[in-house]
């Protein structure tokens, strides 16, 4: 069972899952895939090869899967993929993979994506993630499991924010961010601990006495990068979280937010 409004345009080809609704002037294309008990609101758009899982909710005059802003794209079948129970508030736009990314723009699964976001071309985002309204992603860009960025929050081509991580409002983003902090200011600074979000995702009191000294051991202690990194392996070789973080800085190729 469906529910589509009369004015809105459904391509034929288009696979609608069980009980999506589909609102007034929406239009859904050819290639469009999208689960069951998802609702794309009024006057809103999907576009390009974009598959949608199920429970979503795709706001008001929100464009998914929508060209990449990327003067090289030549409309090859590039896609967007969405997971479950994610929420699109209004003017949200979220574009399509290019051929010299990954080919495609990836959301996990609870996501919320508050007013006039933008996630470009070639993006992940984990679970869990929240950005909140005007915040805009640059193509390429990483942002793993829990993160939240808050209202006008811009951040630059390629970097990556780590699991659990909070950027304040207004922040602009040049460097990775790395796991489990805050991240506030233009130019940015890491003010501490997102200890809040930690609590509320479960962390007990051992794991977050490991993140707390791992954290001040890289941003405290004054010990160059590689220092500090031999400290926090050698220290806590067999501590997943604190070895999560010192992967996450090793591997980066963007530097640091500090």
């Amino acid at each position: 069972m469906r529910t589509i409004h009369p004015s809105a345009i459904v391509h034929p080809k288009a696979e609608l899952g069980n009980n999506v609704e589909v609102g007034a002037f929406s239009c859904i294309g050819e290639h469009v895939v999208i689960g069951d008990g998802t609702k794309i609101l009024h006057h809103a758009s999907v576009e390009g090869h974009t598959t949608i899982g199920k429970d979503n909710e795709i706001g008001s005059f929100s464009v998914i899967g929508g060209k990449p802003q990327d003067l090289k794209y030549k409309n090859e079948p590039t896609k967007v993929i969405i997971g479950d129970r994610n929420q699109f508030r209004e003017y949200t736009t979220v574009n399509l993979g290019t051929v010299t990314g990954t080919g495609v723009t990836k959301i996990g699964n609870d996501c919320l994506v508050m007013a006039y976001c933008h996630v470009a071309h070639d993006c992940l985002l984990g679970d869990h993630v929240i950005l909140a309204n005007y915040t805009g992603l640059s193509g390429h860009v990483i942002l793993e499991d829990w993160v939240i960025l808050s209202g006008m929050c811009g951040i630059s081509q390629f970097l990556r924010v780590g699991k659990h991580a909070f950027v304040g409002g207004m922040t602009g983003i040049r460097k990775d961010v790395t796991p489990y902090v805050i991240l506030v200011g233009d130019p940015s600074e890491v003010r501490g601990l997102n200890m809040v979000g930690l609590k509320r995702r479960g962390f007990d009191n051992e794991r977050i006495k490991a993140v707390m000294d791992a954290y001040k051991i890289y941003f405290d202690n004054g010990l160059e990068k590689e220092q500090a990194l031999s400290e926090l392996y050698k220290k806590y070789s067999d501590q997943p979280d604190v070895k999560y973080f010192a992967d996450f800085i090793r591997n980066s190729e963007n530097g640091i937010s500090r």
